[in-house]
């Protein structure tokens, strides 16, 4: 069904560009220096698939370890629970595409390369 909403994962060419058509780009509102707003999610992109991956991303916190490491970063820095949902949001719609573009299979026990150890 995901990828009914997407079309597709050709017609991005990274994952900002999926995430932010998803809708779970953050947005900074801000009017000169006196009025500072909180950041919150954009809302302007496919509202089915940000439902959807919020709902997964529930699932994701129980089962993938890099989502559960994630959410549990988050949260103890002191964040709230749904903001750490939507990163996990953000790091699911990531991972799908970072399969799809590349063709390998999923790997739970993967490390980047470019991660610090």
């Amino acid at each position: 069904m995901a990828v009914k909403l997407i079309d597709g994962f050709e017609r991005f060419s990274s994952s900002g560009e999926l995430c932010s058509y998803a809708g779970l780009t953050s947005m900074i509102r801000q009017s000169g220096s006196s009025v500072k707003g909180r950041p919150r999610i954009s809302k302007m992109g496919n509202q089915k698939l940000r439902n959807l991956l919020f709902m997964c991303s529930f699932t994701a916190c129980k089962y993938n370890k890099a989502c559960r490491a994630l959410y549990e970063r988050i949260v103890a820095k002191g964040k709230s629970k749904k903001l750490a949902l939507i990163a996990v949001c953000n790091k699911l719609l990531k991972q799908a595409f970072a399969i799809a573009k590349s063709g390998l299979i999923f790997d739970n026990e993967y490390k980047s390369k470019l991660t610090k150890i």
